[in-house]
């Protein structure tokens, strides 16, 4: 890999933690740190067990995360229908120290809560918020449009019901004031904490970069923080070592709003380093890799101690058609409730008790995705979305192949393969008890119909 700056090293040689030689050595040496964080939904759905299967024996899990592990080595992903099912996400470990956080300052109990994750592509993050607040409504945000596609895909394969998928700037955040119960902020960063593993961050680092950023971050917070709700939570992240990014970035938080900092337990033999803002003694966690097996990180958290609740007037959402409702109903496990609603011909299922926080979120932001896609309604027929078939909702007694390895990684690169069994329509692809998508059974023929942008390219 590249050298490391001079400059970046004389600039965190006084970092709480930074420890110069053994830093510099786990740099050199190459290694690669692979972790995985499965969805606990699906998990409990395969019939084979994958971690034996891939792995050939107990794996060491990540400590601070549930459903968490470490890999012994880094397998070709592109090739594990399983990942493409939705049923784990190729996560940094460090980063996932998220779900500690989460524990000791919202605690588990989460029912009803509004959640925001701002900066949120390609959804590591957001992934695991969705299998933290399964009774909470998710709202995972990216600005950058080109970026927001690949959210999308990743909460569309991560199967929850209860994610709204935004496109916006925090500023577009503005009119709900007061509204959010947890916002998580994963900031644009310098990336020094990703040098190991992406030499183009030794490329594009520079002070003047870590100066910007500093102020975009606190561009960032500014806006934001006004929609969050008295009580609520702030959880702040980067993957950089800088003070300015961290500590300072504390100070300013502590200096410029009404906040309470959260210290929280983390056993010694995690390595994780607790570090104090000089100014006002707020405390944050830095992740070094010559510590712990994981990537360099930091990460606070903030309870918000003043501002109002949110008040803005909510609308109902604009119901689905009797007869379009009752096709898309037989297409889903029965006794869910759910609120089903129109997109121009598709129908749209989300739990009861967010329609209407979701016919407000779409009066005030340019949403992408929101709650399921049951499918678009042909004539007397409904076609199946693709966001139905990963979704946790799509009913069991829907007709379903069970393919091998090699035809499903056919169906996943979207190509044809024979299919000997009876049966004709609307069949899901299975793989190991997981649900790929969606293909059609025709008398002579097996049409695939797995999304043409996620399909796997490579042979």
């Amino acid at each position: 890999m590249p050298q490391l700056p001079a400059a970046f090293i004389t600039s965190v040689e006084q970092v709480t933690g930074f420890r110069k030689e053994p830093f510099l050595a786990v740099h050199a040496s190459g290694e690669q740190v692979t972790s995985v964080r499965f969805n606990p939904a699906k998990k409990a759905l395969l019939e084979g067990e994958w971690l034996q299967q891939q792995q050939q024996g107990p794996l060491q899990q990540v400590p601070w995360c549930n459903e968490a592990y470490y890999l012994p080595q880094r397998p070709m992903f592109t090739f594990d229908p399983l990942l493409h099912g939705g049923v784990y996400y190729v996560q940094e470990a460090s980063s996932m120290f998220l779900q500690h956080m989460l524990k000791n300052t919202v605690g588990t109990q989460t029912a009803g809560l509004k959640v925001l994750d701002l900066c949120a592509a390609p959804g590591g993050k957001s992934t695991l918020l969705a299998s933290y607040f399964t009774d909470g409504l998710l709202v995972t945000n990216e600005v950058i449009k080109s970026r927001s596609g690949i959210l999308v895909e990743n909460m569309t394969k991560w199967g929850a019901a209860n994610v709204v998928v935004t496109n916006n700037d925090p500023k577009d955040f503005t009119a709900l004031e007061g509204y959010f119960d947890v916002i998580v902020v994963d900031a644009p960063c310098s990336g020094s904490g990703l040098f190991r593993r992406d030499a183009a961050a030794i490329e594009e680092w520079s002070i003047d970069n870590v100066a910007l950023c500093n102020q975009r971050q606190q561009r960032i917070l500014a806006d934001i923080l006004p929609a969050l709700k008295p009580g609520g939570w702030l959880i702040y992240a980067t993957c950089s070592y800088s003070a300015e990014e961290d500590e300072q970035i504390m100070d300013w938080l502590m200096q410029s709003f009404n906040l309470h900092n959260k210290a929280v337990d983390v056993p010694v033999e995690w390595n994780v380093v607790a570090t104090q803002a000089p100014q006002s003694g707020a405390t944050g966690y830095r992740f070094f890799p010559d510590r712990v097996k994981g990537e360099g990180f930091f990460i606070a958290a903030f309870q918000q101690q003043d501002g109002t609740e949110f008040h803005g007037r909510k609308k109902m959402l604009p119901p689905a058609g009797k007869t379009e409702t009752k096709m898309a109903a037989e297409w889903v496990t029965p006794g869910i409730p759910l609120y089903y609603f129109a997109q121009q011909e598709h129908v749209l299922a989300i739990a009861e008790q967010w329609q209407e926080e979701v016919a407000l979120l779409q009066k005030q932001l340019y949403l992408r995705k929101a709650g399921v896609n049951i499918g678009a309604v042909k004539g007397k027929d409904l076609v199946p979305s693709h966001e139905l078939a990963l979704s946790l909702i799509h009913h069991p007694n829907l007709q379903k192949i069970t393919l091998g390895p090699d035809d499903a990684l056919q169906y996943l690169r979207r190509k044809e393969f024979a299919v000997n069994i009876a049966g004709k329509g609307w069949t899901m692809a299975v793989y190991q008890g997981i649900t790929l998508g969606w293909m059609k059974l025709l008398p002579n023929r097996v049409n695939n119909y797995y999304p043409t942008e996620w399909r796997i390219l490579k042979d």
